[in-house]
């Protein structure tokens, strides 16, 4: 799933990170088919009720995704940088 998410032309979707994951990259690790070797039991997260949730799903994280992205990007500098520390250095040495 997610090589056709990159091909789509949205990669920018995974530059929002949830800890060390994308959301996207949660998403697709959380609603796949799993079983449990030891128990046997199959944890499937699709609702026959509503086959197309997953898809919806998948769309409303994606633009949650691309809009956060595009406010963290749209933010300001805070002006703490190299130059900030060693300045504050040199101030409190002084």
């Amino acid at each position: 799933m997610s090589v056709a998410l990159y091909t789509c032309g949205i990669p920018a979707a995974f530059n929002y990170r949830l800890g060390n994951r994308s959301a996207l990259e949660w998403i697709i690790d959380q609603y796949r088919v799993k079983k449990d070797n030891r128990s046997g039991i199959v944890n499937d997260p699709n609702r026959e009720d509503d086959p197309q949730y997953i898809v919806r799903l998948i769309g409303k994280v994606l633009s949650v995704s691309l809009e956060t992205v595009k406010i963290v990007e749209a933010l300001p500098e805070l002006g703490v940088g190299e130059e900030g520390r060693s300045s504050e250095k040199k101030e409190v040495a002084g």
